[in-house]
């Protein structure tokens, strides 16, 4: 069983996580049921994301099941307020410590940054926040990329990037064939098509 957990907060942008939430629970479907995903949140009370969706989390970082993938949104809030609020920071290093895979979405790489995961690693973000996070220091920023692995660690450029680098865990996790059933379950449809690439 895999456990995906993502994390929300205020304003991070919606398809950072929604995406890559469509590619687990498809996945998770297709195999029976066997794996599930769950949006983990600071506070038990709905979310307002960047352009106004609300979502309500399953749990707080305090009450969440073993995670085996932690999935970290961008988006505006990733790269101000959950920038510099300790209690999400510490909260991403200690349970991606104890994850089988870190997932970054767009900004959220910033966040990973922050809290440790991407330091001394190579990712991608958003093609507008590169120099930004390469600024930053201990990190190598890789452009025009959609995604990156580094070792347990898979960044990918913005918003519908998310997809592409979910599709490819899924893949590492459950085998090609099944990547390519979500991707046909989804009908996601990008050029190229999902063909387990491997990333930069």
């Amino acid at each position: 069983m895999t456990t995906y957990g993502l994390l929300v907060f205020e304003e991070a942008e919606e398809l950072d996580f929604v995406g890559p939430w469509e590619v687990f629970t498809v996945s998770a479907m297709l195999r029976d049921g066997a794996d599930r995903a769950v949006l983990v949140a600071e506070h038990p009370g709905p979310v307002r994301c960047n352009k106004g969706l609300r979502v309500l989390p399953d749990h707080t970082l305090d009450d969440h099941p073993p995670l085996d993938v932690l999935h970290v949104p961008g988006g505006r809030g990733a790269r101000e307020a959950q920038l510099h609020n300790r209690v999400v920071t510490d909260w991403i290093g200690k349970t991606a410590e104890q994850a089988a895979w870190v997932h970054g979405v767009c900004t959220g790489t910033f966040l990973l940054h922050a809290a440790g995961p991407a330091r001394g690693r190579r990712v991608a973000t958003h093609w507008s926040q590169e120099d930004t996070l390469q600024a930053r220091g201990d990190v190598t920023v890789v452009r025009d990329v959609r995604y990156v692995v580094d070792g347990n660690l898979v960044t990918s450029q913005g918003v519908s990037a998310g997809i592409d680098s979910a599709l490819w865990l899924v893949g590492r996790l459950h085998g090609r064939e099944h990547a390519r059933a979500v991707r046909r379950y989804i009908q996601y449809d990008p050029a190229p098509p999902y063909l387990a690439d491997e990333p930069v």
